[in-house]
C-alpha cells in the first residue's frame, strides 16, 4: 500500500511539474513574441532606432527569461534561437528591412513552437 501511495505521489508531482513547466514556457514565449511583433512594426515604419533599442531589450528579455529553459528543453533548440536572434540583431543594425523581417519572423516561429513541442499530450508522448 505504501508503495502505491509513493508511486501515486511521484506521478502527481511529475504531472504537476509538467503543467507548470508548460505554463512557464508559454508565458515566456508569449512575452518574447510580443516584443518581436513590436520590432517588426518599427521596422515596417522604418523607425530603425526604436527597432534597434527594442532588439536589445528582446535580447535582454531572452537572457533573463530563458536562463531556466535549458533545464526543460533541448540545447540545440536554444542554440538555434540564439543564432537567429544574433542574425536578426545584425540585420536590424544594418537597416535591412527584408532580411530583418524575415529573420524576426523565423525567430518568432521558433520561440512560439517551443511550448507546443514540449506540451504534455498523447501526440508528444507517443
Amino acid at each position: 500500500m505504501r508503495m502505491l501511495i509513493s508511486i501515486l505521489i511521484a506521478l502527481i508531482l511529475l504531472i504537476g511539474t509538467g503543467i507548470w513547466t508548460n505554463g512557464y514556457l508559454q508565458t515566456s514565449s508569449d512575452k518574447l513574441g510580443l516584443q518581436i511583433e513590436e520590432i517588426c512594426r518599427d521596422i515596417e515604419q522604418e523607425s530603425w532606432d526604436d527597432a534597434e533599442n527594442k532588439t536589445r531589450m528582446l535580447e535582454n528579455t531572452w537572457q533573463q527569461s530563458a536562463k531556466w529553459w535549458p533545464v526543460f528543453l533541448d540545447h540545440q533548440e536554444m542554440d538555434n534561437i540564439e543564432f537567429s536572434l544574433a542574425k536578426a540583431k545584425a540585420f536590424v543594425e544594418s537597416e535591412n528591412k527584408p532580411l530583418s523581417l524575415g529573420q524576426l519572423s523565423e525567430l518568432k516561429l521558433m520561440i512560439e513552437h517551443l511550448p507546443i513541442k514540449e506540451e504534455i499530450n498523447l501526440k508528444n508522448i507517443l
